[in-house]
């Protein structure tokens, strides 16, 4: 491989005698995947209600699920910028700096969330808090690929995607309680509407604690520090140049394909299950009791999913160290697909439907692997520009296809949930055509600058 390993850790580096370096860096960007994960769900859980309170309508208008399309697009796309804008700070300013700054951001307008008194409001938050997402994947990624040694990648791709899945999990718990508490209260003498949901967005405001620790414990990775020494940054139009350009182009094509097909699935599936004639029945026959039941199911279910996905990272992780990561890739972006198909095919109850989703849980283990896959295929002063620069392009996919879902939802569910499966089958075409990493190899500089 050349140059490419020249300052990667060795592979023979056993388990136990990993540095406090590398132990620190893992568990860094473990807590902030985690928290990406608890960011991500928390709007999720509150949409419908929240939005159709900012409103002043009701859940069944069409209005609402037109701008929760439109506020989850806003978040997607901000992700994509947020990939590309801290990537870059990453390159330049180094990797523990620009993670401060991901998850500074995406804390604090997390928080601000639950001050929203418009749906706009709302949209302009979740797009601000999405840019620290974008840029924490991009960021850890590539610190993780230079502090980690080349056999533990696919099993700490598997433990960073986990801590996404006890995120989501930890959210859905923190919906759980919220279905306990009041719809409105009086806080100093102001009526504080939709209270519940509000104070779920407060929760978001806790990833900023752990920026003091990495700030005190989690050091620049010393290849980083060894290429800004002999090299000059590229710069982001180097990605479209030379043998870069065919990577660049295919990886932007499979997390395309893939992340519009996972999110148009991860956003609507629960307003699927939520409409299922099954509960709205329970609202006719008790609107508030009926209300309540229809939110247990859907967190419930969605635990059970996201339990899975743990199981699914370790899967991915497995058949990698088996396979290789393209091979794997293809492999569960195919899975993916049969899963929705086999799931929205026809039309099913929730008591089926909710057996169905660990399927889906099981085979989103694949974008674990993007986290380690993605920033070796770059040069190192490229490393964070390009991963999240090509994944993060996906998400505008992703931004413009929820939007679309969302509107073929009006017509039918389970044909949206369907159609979104199929989106993986180009993935699964385009992973194939990419490199493995022993493939890869930066001796001869394909850019104008010069490269580790």
């Amino acid at each position: 491989m050349g140059a490419f390993n020249k300052h990667l850790p060795t592979d023979n580096t056993r388990l136990r005698d990993l540095s406090p370096q590398q132990i620190k860096s893992g568990a860094a960007a473990w807590l902030g995947w985690m928290f990406d994960g608890l960011d991500m769900h928390l709007y999720t859980l509150v949409a419908a209600s929240f939005v159709a309170a900012l409103l002043h309508t009701e859940q069944s208008d069409p209005s609402v699920r037109e701008h929760m399309g439109y506020i989850q697009a806003a978040f997607l796309f901000g992700w994509a910028v947020g990939g590309g804008f801290f990537g870059r700070i990453g390159d330049v300013m180094g990797r523990s700096r620009a993670l401060i700054f991901t998850i500074l951001t995406y804390a604090l307008f997390t928080g601000l969330s639950c001050f929203a008194t418009t749906w706009w409001h709302l949209m302009i938050f979740r797009f601000l808090a999405a840019l620290g997402i974008g840029g924490e994947w991009a960021v850890g990624a590539s610190m993780l690929s230079e502090t980690w040694p080349a056999k533990w990648r696919p099993w700490m791709a598997a433990v960073l995607q986990s801590g996404v899945n006890f995120g989501v999990v930890v959210a859905t718990m923190f919906g759980l309680a919220r279905t306990i508490l009041p719809e409105s209260v009086n806080i100093l003498g102001i009526d504080v509407t939709n209270f519940n949901d509000r104070v779920l967005f407060l929760v978001g405001l806790l990833p900023a604690l752990i920026t003091f620790w990495i700030r005190k414990h989690v050091p620049e990775p010393e290849e980083w520090h060894e290429a800004k020494k002999k090299a000059v940054t590229p710069g982001i139009t180097d990605l479209f140049k030379g043998k870069i350009l065919r990577t660049t182009i295919l990886t932007i094509l499979v997390c395309g394909f893939s992340l519009t097909g996972h999110w148009a699935f991860q956003f609507w599936a629960p307003q699927q299950y939520g409409k299922l004639p099954e509960f709205q029945k329970l609202i006719e026959d008790n609107p508030v009791e009926g209300e309540a039941a229809r939110k247990r199911a859907i967190a419930f279910a969605f635990l059970i999913m996201n339990t899975t996905a743990v199981a699914g990272n370790f899967l991915a992780a497995w058949l990698a160290t088996m396979y290789g990561y393209r091979k794997t890739i293809a492999a569960m972006c195919l899975a993916y697909t049969l899963g929705l198909v086999f799931t929205y095919g026809i039309e099913r109850p929730a008591s089926v439907i909710i057996w169905c989703l660990p399927i889906m849980g099981l085979t989103q283990g694949v974008f674990g692997l993007f986290t380690m896959y993605l920033p070796p295929l770059y040069p190192t002063l490229l490393r964070t520009t390009g991963a999240g620069f090509c994944y993060n392009i996906g998400r505008i996919s992703a931004a413009i296809g929820t939007i679309i879902f969302g509107m073929a939802t009006s017509i039918d569910y389970n044909m949206s949930l369907v159609i979104s499966g199929m989106l993986f089958i180009p993935a699964v075409f385009f992973a194939l055509k990419l490199p493995e990493h022993s493939e890869v190899s930066f001796d001869e500089p394909a850019t104008g600058a010069s490269q580790s």
